[in-house]
């Protein structure tokens, strides 16, 4: 009976796992249509009213109308008039905005640049515990520490600035957007980069033995 409920229980969950996130992706995705189409709904009535088009195909022609503005308004941008332009009225009116510097440092982070402002994706050890956190590389220094930008969660754009030693600092293979991911989600799917650690810690240690061995080879040929 136990074995039953538990085969029932994981294949529920399952489920859930696998149609959660497609409810939740359409749901945005439907949230973001109703909002546009109520939006642009005073200009969809004029067309639907002017012609003799339905109102889906009208929305549709209103949502590419958008696209093509916000296509225009790239390639505005793209000029050095432009560019100007839009970072005077930005400076002026938007940066004074509750919220806007978050909400654009977040959206560029994602969409408008091609590289992010972190050089690599590290675990460090800020306190004297085995407490790791989620950081980016922001600088290296000569002396071999590293200073890095540990955000919190879910909101990558704030957090705190530390100047740490090479031995609280493990470099992992991963890509910012992937660490990125698992502070917007607080966390979850986190296993790669714990994994991604174990092995620049295994590795560390398998050098500190190699050069230790190394040290002590020539002491002990001279015994």
């Amino acid at each position: 009976m136990t074995r039953f409920k538990n085969f029932i229980r994981t294949s529920v969950f399952g489920g859930v796992v696998v149609l959660l996130p497609a409810v939740v992706l359409f749901l945005v995705f439907r949230w973001l249509y109703r909002s546009l189409t109520n939006m642009f709904g005073p200009v969809s009535a004029l067309i639907v009213e002017k012609t003799s088009l339905q109102p889906m195909l009208t929305d549709m022609l209103v949502l590419f109308m958008l696209l093509l503005v916000c296509f225009m308004i790239g390639m505005f941008v793209k000029t050095q008039m432009g560019n100007l332009i839009v970072r005077g009225f930005e400076n002026a009116t938007l940066r004074h905005a509750p919220g806007y510097t978050i909400i654009k440092e977040t959206v560029m982070l994602f969409f408008g640049r091609n590289k992010t402002p972190f050089s690599s994706v590290a675990l460090v050890k800020p306190f004297s515990s085995d407490t790791m956190m989620t950081a980016f590389i922001t600088d290296e220094h000569p002396d071999g520490s590293f200073t890095v930008f540990i955000p919190t969660a879910p909101n990558p754009t704030s957090g705190n600035i530390y100047h740490m030693p090479t031995e609280r600092v493990f470099i992992i293979d991963v890509p910012v957007e992937e660490a990125l991911r698992t502070i917007l989600s607080c966390g979850i799917g986190s296993t790669n980069m714990i994994q991604k650690a174990a092995e620049v810690r295994n590795q560390n240690e398998l050098k500190k033995v190699t050069y230790n061995k190394a040290m002590d080879g020539p002491d002990q040929a001279d015994k």
